[in-house]
């Protein structure tokens, strides 16, 4: 059965343009990045969230090996530094409309991994788009402010709370671990909503766990080819970042949806409800098992003891 759904899974990643879907992914992904940081920072500010850059840098970025981030996260950090008009000017409206496509480029493939039609009309499945972009952004706005909150909050207790220094640094140094969180929610939350039709959470976390776990073993088996083998230099000279940046991206593309055919496949099969009635059925044999032995009946046994003679 496993062999079957996993081939099942890969199959119809083949046979529905899956490699093709994931170059989608990965450009739309790139074009869309600079977009959402750019609408992000004015949004940011708006809401007083100062060090939403480095925030964000952080959160996008970690979670890449470090050949591929660095240079990337230095041109998003001199874009952002360049000034730019209010929240509602035409250039930032235009950036969070072009962050969007990121959003409908995962929606599109995730249909097709789902094997679903999209019965939305085009303007929801938009606005939709941009409210993933607007939330995201609060997010890590939130996550801006509470970290500039934490140094303030480590002086304080330091005199008044002395035994909460160690939790609060924990937060300080979050690193790694809160960019996998994130990671986690954000992929939940694209397999649940982000598609048409409905989804249990139990019919998603297996793709949603293996799309972390390929995505781990890929960033560093990718980091290690790149310092060892790699010399992509020597065939795109001064675009060799670029490059690296989206075969990155389009392997991740390829990871994403394959974690979504896992799931469909799955549900293809009804394994949860196989294993459901089998858990179900030997339930019910252990509860008729355990049952004590049912005493004769009590109408057989009198007439016995009538007539003086013992039961049996």
């Amino acid at each position: 059965m496993a062999f079957k759904v996993l081939w099942d899974a890969y199959w119809h990643f083949t046979e529905d343009d899956g490699w093709a879907m994931a170059s989608h992914v990965a450009l739309s992904g790139l074009l869309a990045l600079f977009p959402f940081l750019i609408f992000g920072t004015a949004l940011a500010g708006f809401l007083g969230a100062g060090g939403f850059s480095t925030t964000a840098v952080h959160l996008l970025f970690d979670a890449w090996p470090a050949d591929i981030a660095e240079p990337v996260a230095s041109e998003i950090q001199r874009v952002l530094l360049i000034p730019r008009g209010g929240l509602l000017t035409v250039s930032v409206l235009a950036a969070a409309y072009f962050a969007s496509n990121g959003v409908e480029a995962l929606r599109i493939s995730l249909n097709r991994a789902y094997r679903v039609t999209e019965h939305r009309a085009w303007y929801v499945t938009r606005l939709a788009s941009l409210g993933y972009v607007v939330v995201a952004v609060v997010i890590f706005a939130v996550i801006s402010i509470l970290l500039v909150a934490v140094p303030v909050t480590l002086r304080f207790a330091e005199t008044k709370f002395p035994w909460l220094i160690s939790d609060l640094n924990a937060v300080a140094n979050w690193g790694l671990v809160g960019t996998g969180l994130l990671l986690m929610v954000g992929l939940l939350f694209s397999h649940k909503w982000l598609p048409a039709g409905n989804r249990r959470i139990i019919d998603i976390l297996p793709g949603v766990l293996m799309t972390i776990i390929l995505w781990t073993v890929f960033g560093f088996g990718f980091a290690a080819y790149l310092s060892t083998f790699a010399n992509y230099a020597a065939t795109y000279a001064g675009l060799a970042s670029i490059m690296i940046v989206l075969i990155f991206l389009y392997m991740v593309g390829v990871i994403f949806m394959l974690g979504a055919e896992f799931n469909a496949a799955l549900m293809k099969y009804r394994i949860y409800s196989v294993f459901s009635r089998f858990r179900r059925e030997r339930k019910e044999l252990l509860q008729e098992q355990s049952k004590p032995d049912e005493p004769a009946d009590v109408s057989e046994v009198k007439p016995l003891v009538a007539k003086g003679r013992k039961p049996g």
